[in-house]
């Protein structure tokens, strides 16, 4: 069976085609993807204006039409923080669902945590112990951790790098004092989580599984040999350390020249990078690992396991 997947995030819309086996892995048939930055166009009253309602349905009509043309037998779409938070995003979903010709369900943020958690379980397997999941998006950052499928602890924060970099840094490069303004915001937010964490068992192994982690783990990072065409890569949070203020200095045009940052994340690789270092001290991680599956492959897996 093809199953397809239409994920409306904070960032992108992407559409992931697998081909669905019982009892087997999906094997991946095709994707597409369409930067939007959605955060670009929420209004002052937290709408998303028309311009961003328009960019939405240009990369949904593409995506629903990319699906057809592959074939797939079955679509589920998600949507993410930046339409179930915006004060117009039921009426913008209803839209998007008729371009999409699909239901589009808007995820929790627990529920996000918990899909990508579920993804990250299958890929690194039983053998990983307990498991802690970071997940950096452009409106959230999610955070799970458990021994089982199930994880024990999940919850979804408003630090997206999208979303930071729009509410504290204005300014390319940004400046001292929006940077000061910024540590201060994520410290504050994750206070809370660290003290959630404290009275959880240690954890036996860390991944993180976003687009802004795998950016920044191919720019401080060291690759991982492993078998397959998946790359993975280990990162220190040492190195990352290093790295957060050098990529402050440089101006958004500059980033794409170094390896990892890609033309849609350079203007929030900053934010981003200043997320994942926080969130790695105060959980006190000192590495993670990238993992390549992530919440479409865990919204796949979940409907794959209704169908078994």
């Amino acid at each position: 069976m093809r199953l397809g997947v239409l994920d409306i995030g904070s960032n992108t819309v992407h559409l992931a085609v697998v081909d669905a086996v019982r009892d087997g892995r999906p094997d991946p048939a095709t994707e597409a993807r369409t930067a939007v930055r959605l955060m670009r166009y929420l209004g002052h009253d937290g709408r998303i204006v028309q311009a961003g309602v328009d960019a939405l349905s240009r990369a949904v009509a593409a995506a629903a039409k990319a699906a057809d043309r592959f074939g797939a037998e079955e679509m589920m779409g998600i949507a993410t923080s930046a339409i179930r938070e915006a004060a117009n995003g039921p009426e913008v979903l209803a839209h998007l669902e008729e371009v999409a010709g699909v239901p589009l369900q808007v995820l929790s943020g627990r529920e996000e945590a918990e899909l990508t958690f579920l993804a990250a379980r299958r890929w690194h397997g039983w053998a990983a112990g307990r498991l802690l999941v970071l997940d950096i998006g452009g409106g959230s950052l999610e955070i799970a951790m458990g021994i089982d499928e199930i994880p024990d602890f999940a919850v979804s924060v408003p630090l997206g790098a999208g979303r930071l970099t729009r509410e504290f840094l204005p300014t390319d490069p940004p400046t001292e004092d929006e940077l000061a303004a910024l540590k201060a915001h994520i410290k504050t937010a994750l206070a809370p989580v660290a003290r959630a964490i404290a009275e959880q068992p240690r954890p036996d192994h860390v991944v993180a599984t976003s687009k802004t982690f795998r950016s920044l783990a191919r720019l401080a990072g060291q690759r991982v040999a492993v078998v397959g065409p998946e790359e993975r890569r280990r990162m220190q949070l040492a190195d990352l350390k290093d790295w957060t203020p050098r990529l402050a200095k440089l101006p958004a045009e500059q980033r794409v020249e170094l390896p990892g940052i890609t033309p849609e994340r350079t203007y929030q690789i900053v934010a981003g990078g200043l997320v994942a270092q926080r969130a790695m001290k105060v959980l006190c991680v000192d590495e993670i690992e990238t993992c390549p599956w992530a919440l479409r492959e865990g919204v796949l897996l979940r409907r794959l396991d209704q169908l078994n």
